[in-house]
């Protein structure tokens, strides 16, 4: 069974009721449920082929609005269960991006020098990924498009916990509140998702 999850994260123009900032919060403790998250078209794409044809339940959750480059391709790290893709190889920090998010998340890598993970899958999350990255990095950073109670970052967390990881972490995403009617540009900057806010996160954090 497939869930194709329009409106996923923060749509704007669509007013606060009509965000999808609680979604990953509330599918993520469902057993045996693969929930991913599309960073573009082709990632979609992939993403919804590879969850019909799965024999379980899977959901894929999408953005409004159109994607950044209006072409499918053929990706060149093909879909995997459960298997990031690491995007950018930096220093001391390894940002972990969950969506769409992961065009704001490049730019800030590029700025700061730091390494890029597309993590693709929300449920079950790379462990393995994690666990490597956290070897060669001093903060790990977490960034989407969901309330940060219970989201994707909450998943990074326990991941670390378990594996007893010691290093930094960051947690960014939708803080715990509602947002007034706006842009889609305007309610990301007052959710601390721009790439300005996010480098100033970060910094904070690794020298903190």
């Amino acid at each position: 069974m497939l869930f194709a999850i329009d409106r996923a994260g923060l749509v704007g123009a669509d007013g606060a009721t009509h965000s999808g900032n609680f979604d990953i919060s509330f599918m993520r403790c469902i057993p045996n449920l693969i929930l991913m998250a599309p960073s573009n078209e082709s990632e979609c794409f992939e993403m919804l082929s590879f969850g019909y044809e799965y024999n379980g339940i899977c959901a894929v959750r999408y953005p409004r609005g159109q994607s950044p480059n209006n072409t499918i391709h053929q990706l060149k790290d093909p879909i995997r269960l459960g298997c990031a893709n690491k995007v950018r190889t930096g220093k001391k920090v390894a940002i972990l991006a969950f969506g769409p998010i992961i065009e704001t998340c490049r730019e800030v890598a590029d700025e700061i020098d730091a390494s890029l993970i597309d993590m693709r899958f929300i449920k079950p999350i790379d462990k393995k990924m994690i666990k490597q990255i956290s070897k060669d990095h001093e903060l790990l950073v977490s960034v989407e498009e969901n309330a940060v109670n219970g989201g994707a970052g909450s998943a990074v967390l326990e991941v670390i916990s378990e594996s007893n990881i010691a290093c930094k972490t960051l947690v960014i995403g939708i803080p715990d509140k509602f947002f007034e009617h706006a842009s889609q540009q305007e309610v990301l900057k007052a959710c601390g998702l721009d790439k300005q806010s996010i480098v100033r996160k970060i910094v904070k954090q690794l020298n903190g």
